[in-house]
Protein backbone atom coordinates (compact mmCIF):
# COMPACT_ATOMS: atom_id res chain seq x y z
CA UNK A 1 0.00 0.00 0.00
CA UNK A 2 2.79 2.46 0.85
CA UNK A 3 4.47 1.72 -2.19
CA UNK A 4 1.49 2.36 -4.31
CA UNK A 5 0.80 5.64 -2.19
CA UNK A 6 4.42 6.37 -2.88
CA UNK A 7 4.33 5.92 -6.59
CA UNK A 8 0.60 7.55 -7.11
CA UNK A 9 2.52 10.75 -5.29
CA UNK A 10 5.42 10.52 -7.44
CA UNK A 11 3.43 11.21 -10.77
CA UNK A 12 1.24 13.39 -9.23
CA UNK A 13 4.03 15.55 -8.41
CA UNK A 14 5.43 15.07 -11.51
CA UNK A 15 2.62 16.15 -13.65
CA UNK A 16 1.76 19.41 -11.40
CA UNK A 17 5.17 20.63 -10.11
CA UNK A 18 7.31 20.48 -13.24
CA UNK A 19 6.79 23.56 -15.34
CA UNK A 20 4.90 24.13 -18.53
CA UNK A 21 7.21 27.25 -19.54
CA UNK A 22 9.57 24.46 -20.75
CA UNK A 23 6.98 22.92 -23.52
CA UNK A 24 5.43 25.91 -24.37
CA UNK A 25 8.77 27.40 -25.24
CA UNK A 26 9.47 24.53 -27.40
CA UNK A 27 6.82 25.15 -29.33
CA UNK A 28 7.93 25.64 -33.49
CA UNK A 29 11.53 24.70 -31.85
CA UNK A 30 11.58 21.42 -31.70
CA UNK A 31 13.90 20.30 -34.83
CA UNK A 32 12.82 16.64 -36.46
CA UNK A 33 15.65 14.91 -37.68
CA UNK A 34 13.92 13.30 -40.32
CA UNK A 35 11.12 14.83 -42.77
CA UNK A 36 8.05 15.21 -40.63
CA UNK A 37 6.34 12.22 -40.37
CA UNK A 38 2.76 14.15 -38.92
CA UNK A 39 0.96 16.98 -39.13
CA UNK A 40 -0.50 17.81 -36.12
CA UNK A 41 -4.20 19.53 -36.00
CA UNK A 42 -5.50 21.37 -32.49
CA UNK A 43 -8.98 20.12 -31.68
CA UNK A 44 -9.80 23.40 -30.07
CA UNK A 45 -13.16 23.32 -27.26
CA UNK A 46 -16.52 24.00 -26.93
CA UNK A 47 -17.65 27.00 -27.92
CA UNK A 48 -16.18 29.25 -24.95
CA UNK A 49 -14.21 27.03 -23.25
CA UNK A 50 -10.37 26.89 -23.39
CA UNK A 51 -9.28 23.24 -22.23
CA UNK A 52 -10.00 19.94 -23.83
CA UNK A 53 -8.72 16.46 -23.85
CA UNK A 54 -8.48 13.94 -26.46
CA UNK A 55 -8.94 10.47 -24.64
CA UNK A 56 -9.83 7.74 -27.43
CA UNK A 57 -10.42 7.39 -31.59
CA UNK A 58 -11.93 5.18 -34.01
CA UNK A 59 -10.28 4.59 -37.56
CA UNK A 60 -12.37 7.35 -39.07
CA UNK A 61 -10.40 10.08 -37.34
CA UNK A 62 -13.18 10.87 -34.79
CA UNK A 63 -12.09 11.67 -31.69
CA UNK A 64 -13.76 11.33 -28.20
CA UNK A 65 -13.22 13.31 -25.03
CA UNK A 66 -14.45 16.16 -22.91
CA UNK A 67 -14.34 20.12 -23.01
CA UNK A 68 -15.15 22.92 -20.43
CA UNK A 69 -17.83 25.26 -21.39
CA UNK A 70 -16.91 28.58 -20.18
CA UNK A 71 -13.06 29.68 -19.43
CA UNK A 72 -14.61 30.57 -16.34
CA UNK A 73 -16.23 27.50 -15.34
CA UNK A 74 -13.64 23.99 -14.97
CA UNK A 75 -16.57 21.80 -15.73
CA UNK A 76 -16.36 18.92 -18.48
CA UNK A 77 -18.80 17.94 -21.30
CA UNK A 78 -17.72 14.87 -23.35
CA UNK A 79 -17.58 15.64 -26.72
CA UNK A 80 -17.15 14.26 -29.82
CA UNK A 81 -14.67 15.83 -33.18
CA UNK A 82 -15.02 14.99 -36.47
CA UNK A 83 -14.32 17.13 -39.50
CA UNK A 84 -14.10 20.42 -37.92
CA UNK A 85 -17.01 19.47 -35.61
CA UNK A 86 -17.06 19.24 -32.08
CA UNK A 87 -20.59 17.71 -31.01
CA UNK A 88 -21.48 18.21 -27.28
CA UNK A 89 -22.58 14.81 -26.24
CA UNK A 90 -24.23 16.26 -22.30
CA UNK A 91 -24.23 14.93 -18.87
CA UNK A 92 -26.97 12.85 -17.16
CA UNK A 93 -28.21 15.94 -15.15
CA UNK A 94 -24.69 16.58 -13.45
CA UNK A 95 -22.00 19.55 -14.46
CA UNK A 96 -19.09 16.63 -15.73
CA UNK A 97 -18.92 14.18 -18.06
CA UNK A 98 -16.17 12.68 -20.81
CA UNK A 99 -16.25 10.00 -23.51
CA UNK A 100 -14.20 7.51 -24.75
CA UNK A 101 -14.70 5.99 -28.06
CA UNK A 102 -16.47 6.40 -30.45
CA UNK A 103 -16.92 2.77 -32.29
CA UNK A 104 -16.69 2.24 -36.20
CA UNK A 105 -20.79 3.01 -35.76
CA UNK A 106 -20.25 6.34 -34.19
CA UNK A 107 -21.27 5.14 -30.35
CA UNK A 108 -19.08 6.51 -27.70
CA UNK A 109 -19.14 4.99 -24.17
CA UNK A 110 -19.42 8.25 -21.55
CA UNK A 111 -18.94 8.69 -18.31
CA UNK A 112 -21.12 11.28 -16.67
CA UNK A 113 -22.33 12.76 -13.08
CA UNK A 114 -25.82 12.75 -12.21
CA UNK A 115 -27.37 15.42 -10.16
CA UNK A 116 -27.83 13.12 -7.39
CA UNK A 117 -25.64 13.39 -4.46
CA UNK A 118 -23.94 10.31 -3.67
CA UNK A 119 -25.10 9.02 0.10
CA UNK A 120 -21.87 7.75 0.90
CA UNK A 121 -19.77 10.95 -0.28
CA UNK A 122 -17.80 8.92 -3.05
CA UNK A 123 -16.51 10.44 -5.80
CA UNK A 124 -16.60 7.93 -8.62
CA UNK A 125 -16.17 9.90 -11.70
CA UNK A 126 -13.21 11.46 -10.40
CA UNK A 127 -14.49 14.61 -10.84
CA UNK A 128 -14.63 15.58 -7.32
CA UNK A 129 -18.17 16.87 -6.61
CA UNK A 130 -19.03 13.64 -4.90
CA UNK A 131 -22.16 13.32 -7.26
CA UNK A 132 -23.38 9.86 -8.48
CA UNK A 133 -21.55 8.31 -11.73
CA UNK A 134 -22.91 6.20 -14.16
CA UNK A 135 -21.55 4.81 -17.11
CA UNK A 136 -23.62 5.97 -20.22
CA UNK A 137 -23.78 5.05 -24.05
CA UNK A 138 -24.14 8.01 -26.93
CA UNK A 139 -25.60 6.80 -29.54
CA UNK A 140 -27.41 8.47 -32.43
CA UNK A 141 -27.81 11.55 -30.57
CA UNK A 142 -28.73 10.65 -27.59
CA UNK A 143 -27.27 9.88 -24.21
CA UNK A 144 -28.01 6.58 -22.45
CA UNK A 145 -27.12 4.95 -18.58
CA UNK A 146 -26.06 1.90 -18.73
CA UNK A 147 -27.55 -0.53 -15.85
CA UNK A 148 -25.54 -0.75 -12.67
CA UNK A 149 -24.72 -3.86 -10.81
CA UNK A 150 -27.52 -5.06 -8.34
CA UNK A 151 -27.61 -2.71 -5.53
CA UNK A 152 -24.32 -0.96 -6.66
CA UNK A 153 -24.97 3.08 -7.35
CA UNK A 154 -22.24 3.75 -9.29
CA UNK A 155 -20.22 2.90 -12.74
CA UNK A 156 -17.56 3.56 -15.19
CA UNK A 157 -17.53 2.57 -18.76
CA UNK A 158 -14.37 3.31 -21.09
CA UNK A 159 -13.87 0.95 -24.18
CA UNK A 160 -16.20 0.17 -26.81
CA UNK A 161 -15.73 -2.64 -29.83
CA UNK A 162 -17.35 -2.46 -33.47
CA UNK A 163 -20.05 -4.90 -32.49
CA UNK A 164 -21.30 -2.45 -29.21
CA UNK A 165 -19.58 -3.85 -26.56
CA UNK A 166 -18.74 -1.65 -23.94
CA UNK A 167 -16.24 -2.04 -20.98
CA UNK A 168 -15.71 -0.67 -17.18
CA UNK A 169 -16.28 -1.56 -13.80
CA UNK A 170 -19.14 -1.39 -11.64
CA UNK A 171 -19.32 -0.81 -7.62
CA UNK A 172 -20.61 -3.36 -5.94
CA UNK A 173 -22.85 -3.95 -2.20
CA UNK A 174 -19.77 -4.91 -0.53
CA UNK A 175 -18.45 -2.20 1.89
CA UNK A 176 -14.24 -2.29 2.35
CA UNK A 177 -11.01 -0.40 2.93
CA UNK A 178 -10.19 1.35 -0.05
CA UNK A 179 -7.34 2.95 -1.61
CA UNK A 180 -9.01 5.57 -3.30
CA UNK A 181 -10.02 8.46 -1.44
CA UNK A 182 -13.80 8.85 -0.60
CA UNK A 183 -14.40 4.98 -1.92
CA UNK A 184 -16.09 2.81 0.30
CA UNK A 185 -17.17 -0.01 -1.95
CA UNK A 186 -15.67 -2.67 -3.97
CA UNK A 187 -16.04 -2.65 -8.06
CA UNK A 188 -16.01 -5.18 -10.40
CA UNK A 189 -14.95 -5.33 -14.14
CA UNK A 190 -18.04 -5.32 -16.45
CA UNK A 191 -19.60 -6.12 -20.08
CA UNK A 192 -22.32 -3.98 -21.31
CA UNK A 193 -23.52 -5.89 -24.55
CA UNK A 194 -24.91 -4.59 -27.64
CA UNK A 195 -28.55 -4.89 -26.07
CA UNK A 196 -27.50 -3.10 -22.64
CA UNK A 197 -27.23 -5.67 -20.42
CA UNK A 198 -24.52 -5.82 -17.99
CA UNK A 199 -22.43 -8.78 -17.41
CA UNK A 200 -20.13 -9.41 -14.61
CA UNK A 201 -16.17 -10.65 -16.24
CA UNK A 202 -13.94 -12.70 -13.26
CA UNK A 203 -11.91 -11.39 -10.67
CA UNK A 204 -8.78 -13.25 -10.13
CA UNK A 205 -8.52 -15.28 -7.23
CA UNK A 206 -7.24 -13.82 -4.31
CA UNK A 207 -8.10 -10.39 -5.21
CA UNK A 208 -11.34 -8.48 -4.22
CA UNK A 209 -11.34 -5.69 -7.14
CA UNK A 210 -10.55 -5.03 -10.67
CA UNK A 211 -11.71 -2.82 -13.18
CA UNK A 212 -11.69 -3.08 -17.13
CA UNK A 213 -10.24 -0.35 -19.44
CA UNK A 214 -9.63 -1.75 -23.23
CA UNK A 215 -11.75 -3.86 -25.50
CA UNK A 216 -10.95 -5.88 -28.84
CA UNK A 217 -13.66 -6.52 -31.66
CA UNK A 218 -13.60 -10.84 -30.14
CA UNK A 219 -14.40 -9.20 -26.76
CA UNK A 220 -11.28 -9.62 -24.88
CA UNK A 221 -10.58 -7.06 -23.01
CA UNK A 222 -7.75 -5.54 -20.25
CA UNK A 223 -7.41 -3.72 -17.09
CA UNK A 224 -6.30 -4.53 -13.75
CA UNK A 225 -6.91 -6.68 -10.58
CA UNK A 226 -6.52 -6.66 -6.50
CA UNK A 227 -7.55 -5.53 -3.21
CA UNK A 228 -9.56 -2.49 -2.52
CA UNK A 229 -6.89 -1.73 0.14
CA UNK A 230 -4.04 -1.19 -2.60
CA UNK A 231 -5.98 -0.42 -6.11
CA UNK A 232 -6.88 3.31 -6.80
CA UNK A 233 -10.27 3.38 -8.57
CA UNK A 234 -9.61 5.01 -12.06
CA UNK A 235 -9.43 8.08 -12.88
CA UNK A 236 -7.57 8.37 -9.98
CA UNK A 237 -4.72 6.68 -11.38
CA UNK A 238 -5.09 4.35 -13.83
CA UNK A 239 -1.59 2.47 -13.35
CA UNK A 240 -1.81 1.01 -9.28
CA UNK A 241 -3.12 -1.83 -9.52
CA UNK A 242 -1.09 -5.15 -8.51
CA UNK A 243 -1.74 -7.37 -11.44
CA UNK A 244 -2.23 -6.55 -15.16
CA UNK A 245 -5.05 -8.66 -16.47
CA UNK A 246 -6.98 -10.19 -19.70
CA UNK A 247 -10.06 -11.72 -19.78
CA UNK A 248 -11.04 -13.71 -22.40
CA UNK A 249 -14.37 -13.21 -24.37
CA UNK A 250 -15.97 -15.84 -22.18
CA UNK A 251 -15.29 -13.59 -19.13
CA UNK A 252 -12.45 -15.52 -17.49
CA UNK A 253 -9.54 -14.11 -16.51
CA UNK A 254 -5.18 -14.41 -17.42
CA UNK A 255 -2.52 -13.02 -15.77
CA UNK A 256 -0.19 -11.08 -17.66
CA UNK A 257 2.93 -11.44 -15.30
CA UNK A 258 5.60 -8.39 -14.28
CA UNK A 259 8.36 -6.80 -15.05
CA UNK A 260 9.33 -7.55 -11.21
CA UNK A 261 7.26 -4.81 -9.54
CA UNK A 262 4.32 -4.83 -7.73
CA UNK A 263 2.35 -2.71 -9.86
CA UNK A 264 0.63 -3.45 -12.62
CA UNK A 265 -2.03 -2.66 -15.29
CA UNK A 266 -3.22 -3.73 -18.95
CA UNK A 267 -4.70 -1.05 -21.13
CA UNK A 268 -5.06 -1.43 -24.58
CA UNK A 269 -5.69 -4.43 -26.55
CA UNK A 270 -5.96 -4.35 -30.02
CA UNK A 271 -7.25 -6.98 -32.80
CA UNK A 272 -4.03 -9.53 -32.46
CA UNK A 273 -4.66 -9.72 -28.68
CA UNK A 274 -1.66 -7.91 -27.77
CA UNK A 275 -1.61 -5.24 -24.60
CA UNK A 276 -0.23 -2.61 -23.77
CA UNK A 277 0.10 -0.89 -20.07
CA UNK A 278 2.41 0.24 -17.31
CA UNK A 279 4.84 -1.60 -15.16
CA UNK A 280 6.49 -1.23 -12.14
CA UNK A 281 10.35 -2.31 -12.58
CA UNK A 282 12.70 -3.61 -9.94
CA UNK A 283 14.01 0.02 -10.17
CA UNK A 284 11.10 1.47 -8.56
CA UNK A 285 9.47 3.43 -11.59
CA UNK A 286 6.68 2.24 -13.88
CA UNK A 287 7.20 1.56 -17.78
CA UNK A 288 4.93 0.88 -20.74
CA UNK A 289 4.79 -2.32 -21.55
CA UNK A 290 3.66 -4.54 -24.88
CA UNK A 291 2.93 -7.97 -24.06
CA UNK A 292 1.97 -11.05 -26.67
CA UNK A 293 0.89 -14.69 -25.73
CA UNK A 294 4.10 -15.39 -27.85
CA UNK A 295 6.39 -13.24 -26.04
CA UNK A 296 5.12 -11.96 -22.78
CA UNK A 297 5.63 -8.76 -21.28
CA UNK A 298 8.16 -6.39 -22.63
CA UNK A 299 9.49 -3.50 -20.72
CA UNK A 300 9.19 -0.65 -23.54
CA UNK A 301 11.63 1.75 -21.34
CA UNK A 302 11.51 5.46 -21.08
CA UNK A 303 12.48 8.34 -23.61
CA UNK A 304 16.21 9.35 -23.20
CA UNK A 305 17.02 10.93 -19.53
CA UNK A 306 13.34 10.50 -18.27
CA UNK A 307 12.51 8.44 -15.32
CA UNK A 308 8.56 7.01 -15.79
CA UNK A 309 7.02 6.25 -18.99
CA UNK A 310 2.80 5.07 -19.28
CA UNK A 311 0.79 3.61 -22.02
CA UNK A 312 -2.65 5.07 -20.81
CA UNK A 313 -6.20 3.74 -21.44
CA UNK A 314 -7.56 2.48 -23.72
CA UNK A 315 -6.54 2.35 -27.15
CA UNK A 316 -3.07 3.04 -27.18
CA UNK A 317 -2.02 -0.38 -28.99
CA UNK A 318 -2.97 -0.79 -32.92
CA UNK A 319 -2.77 -3.88 -35.09
CA UNK A 320 0.71 -2.98 -36.37
CA UNK A 321 1.99 -3.30 -32.33
CA UNK A 322 3.27 0.70 -32.77
CA UNK A 323 2.57 1.95 -28.93
CA UNK A 324 1.58 5.58 -27.55
CA UNK A 325 1.56 7.28 -24.44
CA UNK A 326 3.98 9.52 -22.45
CA UNK A 327 7.25 9.66 -20.83
CA UNK A 328 7.70 11.77 -17.75
CA UNK A 329 11.57 13.79 -16.88
CA UNK A 330 12.28 16.78 -15.48
CA UNK A 331 10.65 18.83 -17.62
CA UNK A 332 7.23 16.86 -17.68
CA UNK A 333 5.16 15.24 -19.84
CA UNK A 334 5.83 14.52 -22.96
CA UNK A 335 3.69 12.24 -25.85
CA UNK A 336 5.90 8.85 -27.63
CA UNK A 337 5.23 6.68 -30.12
CA UNK A 338 6.65 3.34 -29.75
CA UNK A 339 7.24 1.51 -33.19
CA UNK A 340 9.75 -1.13 -34.48
CA UNK A 341 11.57 -1.43 -31.03
CA UNK A 342 12.30 2.65 -30.71
CA UNK A 343 10.76 4.89 -28.80
CA UNK A 344 10.68 8.43 -30.16
CA UNK A 345 9.19 11.65 -28.76
CA UNK A 346 6.21 12.59 -30.78
CA UNK A 347 7.44 16.26 -30.85
CA UNK A 348 10.01 15.07 -33.19
CA UNK A 349 8.32 13.66 -35.74
CA UNK A 350 5.97 16.48 -36.20
CA UNK A 351 6.88 20.45 -37.95
CA UNK A 352 4.87 23.59 -37.04
CA UNK A 353 2.84 21.75 -34.73
CA UNK A 354 0.58 24.06 -32.89
CA UNK A 355 0.68 22.52 -29.55
CA UNK A 356 3.83 21.05 -27.77
CA UNK A 357 2.63 16.96 -27.25
CA UNK A 358 2.23 15.89 -23.66
CA UNK A 359 0.17 13.30 -24.02
CA UNK A 360 -0.60 10.78 -26.87
CA UNK A 361 -3.69 8.66 -25.46
CA UNK A 362 -4.70 6.66 -28.78
CA UNK A 363 -3.46 5.40 -31.91
CA UNK A 364 -5.83 4.24 -34.33
CA UNK A 365 -5.06 1.63 -37.57
CA UNK A 366 -4.22 4.32 -39.92
CA UNK A 367 -1.81 5.56 -37.60
CA UNK A 368 -3.29 8.35 -36.55
CA UNK A 369 -2.38 9.81 -32.99
CA UNK A 370 -4.92 11.86 -30.29
CA UNK A 371 -4.05 13.24 -27.05
CA UNK A 372 -3.57 16.81 -25.62
CA UNK A 373 -1.00 19.20 -25.04
CA UNK A 374 -0.26 22.60 -24.32
CA UNK A 375 -0.55 25.47 -26.76
CA UNK A 376 1.55 28.84 -26.54
CA UNK A 377 -0.97 30.27 -23.95
CA UNK A 378 -0.64 27.59 -21.79
CA UNK A 379 -3.93 26.13 -22.42
CA UNK A 380 -4.53 22.52 -22.67
CA UNK A 381 -6.32 21.38 -25.98
CA UNK A 382 -6.92 18.00 -27.90
CA UNK A 383 -4.94 17.08 -31.01
CA UNK A 384 -5.06 14.54 -33.50
CA UNK A 385 -2.00 13.90 -34.78
CA UNK A 386 -2.33 11.73 -38.40
CA UNK A 387 0.74 10.64 -40.51
CA UNK A 388 2.25 12.44 -43.78
CA UNK A 389 3.02 10.46 -46.60
CA UNK A 390 6.60 11.76 -46.57
CA UNK A 391 7.16 10.95 -42.96
CA UNK A 392 10.27 8.16 -42.79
Amino acid sequence: MKTTKKLFALIISALITSSVIGPMAAIGQVKTSRRPAYTVADLGTLAGGNTSFGFDMNNAGAVGGSSNLSVDDPAQHAVIWYRGQTIDLGTLGGPNSAAGGPNANFAAPVNSETALADPLGEAFCGFGNNLQCLAAVWRNGVLTSLPVLPNGRNSQAYGINDAGQIVGFAENAIADDCATPFQARRFEPVIWDADGQIRRLQIPDGDTVAFAFGINNSGQSVGGSGLCSNTIIPPFANITSPHATLWNSDGSAVDLGNLGGAINTASAINNRGDVSGAAQVPEGPVHAFMWTSKSGMQDLGTLAGDFLSVSPCCSTINDSRQVVGFSIGENGPRAFIWDKGQMTDLNELVAGSPLYLLFAQAINERGQITGFGVTETGELHAFLATPTKRGS
